[in-house]
C-alpha cells in the first residue's frame, strides 16, 4: 500500500446549545499525497527531460524544487541579460495513492499550493482539468468522478519549467531572483460532504460586527448557523444571524460579536467562526472553519493608513519564499523563524516579494502579528496579459482573503502592473482592500523605490500622496539597510504623510548548487541583499534596526557627574501603552584583559515606567545605587508585553582615561637600556626589545622574549602632510622617551600679530616595568574628508582573533552606529566578506567604536595588549576583502593605510542604488568637527 495520511481539518468536538454534536464527517477531511514541507517529502516516480540525472525515470521526494534534488538545470531570473541560456526541461511526476471507500459519497477535489510552472494534471489517465499556468498559486480540481474509491489510484502530472503563457514568463521567469522547476508546495486530497460549503470570505471589523459571504451549490440547506470560538477552537458564543441574502451560490449572512479583542501586530488576537450547513429540520450537513481576527483597515486620501483607527507606520522587509537547500519549498517551522526574527528587529510588517508565499507564512503572520503586503507576481515590464492575470488574481485573493494580517494587496513590482486588473482585487475581496503599485505613484500612495535622503523632503507635486516606499536601503553585501535607517527613520517618523517603508530585503538568496558539489550561489552581486545569512546568519544591520525600529524610544544620554537618573522617552508603539512594559536597570563592571569577558552586576533594579499613550513622550527615572559612579557602564533591558527583549541600551559611566587607571600597573622596575644611533633608537627592559626610528621616531621592531611581535611602521599620523622637524630620546631611571616633533606651525595663520605656534608630536614613552605609553598630538580641524588618528603595519596572517572592551561585537559604519553595547567581546580572525562568502558573523574585520582595551591574539604567542585612554575612538582591524561587483556605494568605503588604526573618525557606506553622500548627513565622507583650539589626541599603552 502506497503512503497516505489523513487528516481531519481542524477536527473539533464542541456543543451547541441544543447539544447537538457536530461530527467528522461533517467536516472536510484531508489526505496529503505529497509530503507537508522541506524536511518531509514523500516519493514520487519522477522524469526530467533534459539536464542532471535526465532522460531516465528516478525517485523525487515531493514538494520540492527539482534542481535541489539533483535535477535539471539551475537559472537566475537575470540571466536573459547576460546573455545565457534558459532552460525550458519539463519534468512527469507520477503517484499511486488509495483513497478510502468511505469518500465515495464526498466530494473530492485534488489540491496542488504550487507548482513551478505550467502543470498538467491527470487522474487513473484522465485529465483533471485544464493545464494551470503561473507558479505561486493554488490550483484545485475536483476529481470526485475520476477516483476508484478504496482502491489504488494514478496522479500523473507533467510540469513545464517555462511557460507556454510568454508574459507568465516575464512576469515570473525574467526577474530578479532564482527561477526553479517542479511540485515545490503540498499536494493533497479534500473531502467534503456532498452538501457542504465551499469556502468563505470575511470580513471581520475592529467593532466586532461581521460580514461574510458562504459559498455553497448545496440545495439541502436552508439556513446557517454561525459560533464564535477562540483561537483553540473552543466555543464563546452563538452568533445571531442578522441578514441572511442567497445569490448564484453565494449565501451573504451579517452577524456581530461582541466584547471581542482587535487584532493588530501588536497584540494579534486570534478567533474562529464556525458556519454550518443546516437542513429544513435543523440537521448539521457542513460546517466550515475559519479562522479570523478583527480589524478594520482604512487608506485615508491625504491622511494615512489607519488600522482599527490608528495611523500607522510600516517599519517593513521584503521576503521571499526560500531556504538554500530546498529552494522555494518552506516549511511552517521556517516561517515562524523568519518571523520571529522581523519581530525581534522590532518590525511590525513584510512585504511579500515578489509573489503570494505558503499558507503556513500568512497563518503565522496572523498569529504572531505582522501587517503584510500581498502580492501578485510581475515582474517588471511586459507584464501579465489580462486573460492569465484575472485568473491569478482570483487564486490570490481567494486562498488569501481572509488574513487579518494582510491590508493591502500589491498589483506587480516595479512597473509589472497591468492596469487592467486593479479592479479585479475587489471583486474577490470581501474587505475591499486597497490596491498599490509597489514603486509607483497611484491613487492615494506613492511608494516610490530606493529614495535618496534628500527624498523625504517629499515637497514634489504628489505631497498630498501617503508616501511609503516599498523598497528601500537596499542591502547589497553591507551596505544600506541599517546603514542611513536611523536619519531615514528620523524623518519617515515625524512625517505625517509617510506610512514608513520596506528594506530591501529579508535574506541572501544563495542557493545550494548540486551541479557545483553544493556550493553556495548568490548569482555574483545579483542576490546577496539580505539582513540575514542564507541560513539566518544574523548580520550587523540586523541589531542597527532593532534599536532604529525600537518601540521604546530613548532620547541619547550621556552619563556625567550631574546623572540624576533621568531619561527622556517616546512611546512608538501603536497600540501598546508604554507602562505595558518593563525596564531593568543594571550598573555593571568590566574586568581587563587578562579576565572573564562575563560583566559583574553590581546594582539591579526595576524601572517604573509611567503611563504613556502610543506616539507620546514622557520621562523615567533610574534608580541611583549609592556606588552607582564605581560602576563601569549602565544597562537597559527592556522587555515587551509578551516576554520578548525590545533592546538592551548601555551607557558608559567611566570614560577609558578614568577605567583605564587600575588596569595598568607601572610597579615593578627593570633596567633600561638605551642605544641611540644615526637611523635607530634600540631600548630593551626586562625581555623587551623595541626599535625606534631615529629618523621618525616610529616603531620599527618589537622582540619579547626572542618572539617577534610584528606592530611595526606606526604611529603614522594619517592625512597629515606636516613633516619631522627632530627626534630626540629622554632618559631617566624609571623611564625613557622617544619625542617626535614636527614642524611648528602658526596656530592662526591669518592673525599676524600673533606668533603662538602648534606642532603635532609623537611620546613614546618606555617604563622600566616594559610598559609603553604612546602620546600622539594631532592638529585640530574643523573638517576633513580624510582620517583624523594613527596607523600601525601587522600582517594579517599573524592575526588569530582579539578581545576588546568597547561596542559590539558588530563592526560599525559612520552611517550604522546603533545596535552595538558595550562589553568585554572576544571573536576568531575570519575573512568573512558579507553576503558573499564565509557567512561567520560577526565579521573580523572593520571598524569597532568606543574603545578602551584591545587583546591582540597572535598565531604564533606573538599578540600585546593596549589601552586607549581617550573617549570616542574608533579601532580599526585590518581591512575587508572587496566582494565581487559591489554596485555604486554598497562597497565605496575608505580605509587608513596599514593594519591597525586608532581613529576619531571612519568612513560610512553606501548602497547598491545610492553612492555614499546621498543616504544623510552621516552618509557624507565629510566629518565635520568644528572649531578645537586643542589638538587631537591619542593616547595608548601597550603590554607587550
Amino acid at each position: 500500500m502506497k503512503y497516505y495520511k489523513i487528516y481531519t481539518l481542524l477536527i473539533v468536538a464542541f456543543l451547541f446549545s441544543n447539544s447537538e454534536v457536530v461530527l467528522a464527517q461533517n467536516l472536510i477531511e484531508t489526505q496529503y499525497l505529497s509530503g507537508t514541507d522541506k524536511d518531509n517529502l514523500v516519493e514520487w516516480d519522477f522524469y526530467c527531460s533534459d539536464g542532471m540525472n535526465s532522460k531516465e525515470w528516478a525517485k523525487i521526494g515531493v514538494p520540492s524544487c527539482w534542481e535541489l534534488q539533483g535535477f535539471g538545470n539551475y537559472n537566475y531570473g537575470r540571466d536573459y541579460k547576460i546573455p545565457k541560456e534558459y532552460h525550458d526541461e519539463y519534468g512527469l511526476y507520477k503517484h499511486k495513492f488509495i483513497v478510502p471507500k468511505a469518500w465515495k459519497n464526498r466530494e473530492v477535489k485534488i489540491v496542488f499550493e504550487g507548482v513551478m510552472t505550467d502543470a498538467e494534471v491527470k487522474i487513473n489517465g484522465k485529465l483533471a482539468g485544464e493545464i494551470h499556468q503561473g507558479a505561486f498559486y493554488e490550483f484545485k480540481y475536483s476529481i470526485t468522478k475520476l477516483l476508484k474509491y478504496g482502491a489504488e489510484n494514478l496522479v500523473e502530472v507533467k510540469v513545464n519549467k517555462m511557460s507556454s503563457n510568454k508574459s507568465i514568463n516575464s512576469a515570473e521567469r525574467n526577474t530578479d531572483f532564482w527561477i526553479f522547476g517542479g511540485i515545490y508546495r503540498p499536494v493533497y486530497l479534500q473531502a467534503f460532504p456532498k452538501e457542504h460549503i465551499e469556502r468563505v470570505a470575511v470580513d471581520a471589523k475592529a467593532n466586532g460586527t461581521i460580514k461574510a459571504e458562504l459559498f455553497t451549490k448545496s440545495k439541502k440547506a436552508l439556513q446557517t448557523k454561525i459560533v464564535l470560538a477562540n483561537a483553540k477552537g473552543e466555543k464563546i458564543n452563538d452568533l445571531n444571524v442578522e441578514q441572511l441574502a442567497k445569490e448564484n451560490g453565494k449565501w451573504t449572512v451579517s452577524t456581530k460579536a461582541s466584547d471581542i479583542k482587535s487584532w493588530n501586530p501588536e497584540k494579534p488576537v486570534m478567533y474562529q467562526l464556525h458556519f454550518s450547513l443546516m437542513d429544513k429540520n435543523g440537521k448539521n450537513l457542513h460546517t466550515y472553519i475559519q479562522k479570523i481576527g478583527f480589524r478594520t483597515v482604512e487608506v485615508r486620501e491625504g491622511d494615512g493608513i489607519y488600522v482599527n483607527n490608528q495611523r500607522i507606520k510600516f517599519k517593513g522587509v521584503n521576503r521571499h519564499s526560500f531556504h538554500p537547500e530546498s529552494g522555494r519549498t518552506t516549511s511552517k517551522a521556517l516561517s515562524i523563524e523568519h518571523i520571529k526574527m522581523m519581530k525581534d528587529m522590532n518590525m511590525n510588517a513584510v512585504r511579500m516579494s515578489h509573489y503570494p508565499p505558503d499558507v503556513h507564512f500568512l497563518e503565522a503572520c496572523d498569529s504572531l502579528g505582522l501587517f503584510v503586503l500581498d502580492e501578485l507576481c510581475t515582474w517588471h515590464t511586459p507584464y501579465l496579459d489580462t486573460k492569465v492575470g484575472k485568473k491569478l488574481v482570483k487564486e490570490t485573493v481567494v486562498r488569501d482573503v481572509n488574513h487579518p494580517s494582510i491590508v493591502l494587496w500589491d498589483n506587480g513590482n516595479e512597473s509589472g502592473w497591468n492596469t487592467e486588473l486593479d479592479d479585479e482585487f475587489s471583486k474577490w475581496d470581501i474587505q475591499n482592500r486597497e490596491v498599490i503599485h509597489p514603486w509607483g505613484i497611484f491613487k492615494k500612495t506613492n511608494t516610490f523605490h530606493y529614495l535618496p535622503y534628500h527624498g523625504l523632503a517629499y515637497d514634489g507635486y504628489v505631497k498630498d500622496k501617503i508616501s511609503f516606499p516599498t523598497e528601500f536601503l537596499h542591502g547589497l553585501y553591507d551596505g544600506g539597510h541599517g546603514a542611513g535607517l536611523d536619519e531615514y527613520w528620523k524623518i519617515m517618523w515625524d512625517l505625517p504623510l509617510s506610512a514608513g517603508g520596506f528594506l530591501w530585503d529579508f535574506a541572501d538568496e544563495a542557493v545550494v548548487r548540486t551541479d557545483k558539489n553544493r556550493a553556495l550561489d548568490a548569482d555574483g552581486n545579483h542576490a546577496p541583499d539580505g539582513i540575514v545569512g542564507p541560513y539566518g546568519e544574523k548580520e550587523g544591520s540586523y541589531f542597527t534596526i532593532k534599536e532604529v525600529w525600537s518601540p521604546i524610544y530613548i532620547e541619547d544620554r550621556y552619563i556625567r557627574e550631574s546623572f540624576n537618573g533621568e531619561f527622556r522617552v517616546e512611546n512608538r508603539y501603536h497600540y501598546t501603552n508604554l507602562n505595558a512594559c518593563t525596564i531593568k536597570a543594571k550598573w555593571v563592571k568590566f574586568d581587563g584583559p587578562k579576565g572573564s569577558t562575563e560583566e559583574q552586576i553590581i546594582s539591579e533594579s526595576n524601572v517604573n515606567l509611567p503611563s504613556v499613550k502610543p506616539e507620546q513622550k514622557g520621562i523615567f527615572k533610574v534608580d541611583l545605587p549609592q556606588n552607582w559612579t564605581s560602576a563601569d557602564a549602565l544597562y537597559l533591558t527592556a522587555t515587551d508585553q509578551h516576554g520578548m527583549e525590545i533592546f538592551t541600551w548601555s551607557y558608559p559611566v567611566k570614560l577609558p582615561k578614568n577605567y583605564n587607571k587600575n588596569k595598568i600597573s607601572y610597579s615593578g622596575n627593570g633596567k633600561i637600556i638605551t642605544k641611540t644611533g644615526d637611523s635607530k633608537i634600540e631600548i630593551t627592559v626586562k625581555e623587551l626589545d623595541l626599535t625606534f626610528s631615529a629618523k621618525t621616531g616610529l616603531i620599527e621592531k618589537v622582540v619579547k622574549n626572542g618572539v617577534l611581535i610584528p606592530l611595526s611602521n606606526g604611529p603614522i599620523i594619517l592625512d597629515s602632510k606636516n613633516k619631522i622637524d627632530t627626534v630626540y630620546v629622554n632618559s631617566s631611571e624609571e623611564k625613557v622617551e622617544v619625542i617626535a616633533l614636527f614642524e611648528a606651525k602658526k596656530k592662526y595663520y591669518d592673525w599676524k600679530d600673533n606668533n603662538e605656534m602648534t606642532r603635532e608630536s609623537i611620546k613614546w614613552t618606555i617604563h622600566s616595568n616594559g610598559i609603553v605609553d604612546l602620546n600622539v598630538e594631532i592638529k585640530s580641524t574643523r573638517k576633513t574628508k580624510g582620517f583624523k588618528g594613527i596607523t600601525f603595519s601587522f600582517p594579517e596572517k599573524e592575526v588569530a582573533g582579539m578581545k576588546w572592551l568597547g561596542d559590539g561585537p558588530y563592526r560599525v559604519w559612520r552611517n550604522r552606529m546603533k545596535g552595538t553595547q558595550l562589553k568585554v567581546w572576544e571573536s576568531d580572525y575570519n575573512n568573512t566578506i558579507t553576503g558573499e562568502s564565509g557567512y561567520v558573523y560577526p565579521e573580523f574585520k572593520g571598524y569597532f567604536s568606543s574603545l578602551y582595551w584591545m587583546q591582540l591574539r597572535g598565531n604564533n604567542n606573538n599578540g600585546f595588549n593596549v589601552y586607549n585612554h581617550n573617549a570616542h575612538t574608533f579601532l580599526r582591524m585590518l581591512t575587508p576583502d572587496k566582494p565581487f561587483e559591489a554596485l555604486r556605494g554598497s562597497d565605496d568605503t575608505k580605509w587608513p593605510s596599514g593594519d591597525i588604526s586608532f581613529v576619531k573618525n571612519i568612513s560610512p557606506i553606501g548602497s547598491k542604488f545610492k553612492e555614499i553622500g546621498e543616504m544623510g548627513p552621516t552618509s557624507n565622507e565629510e566629518m565635520i568637527f568644528g572649531n578645537d583650539d586643542e589638538p587631537i589626541k591619542i593616547d595608548l599603552t601597550f603590554e607587550f
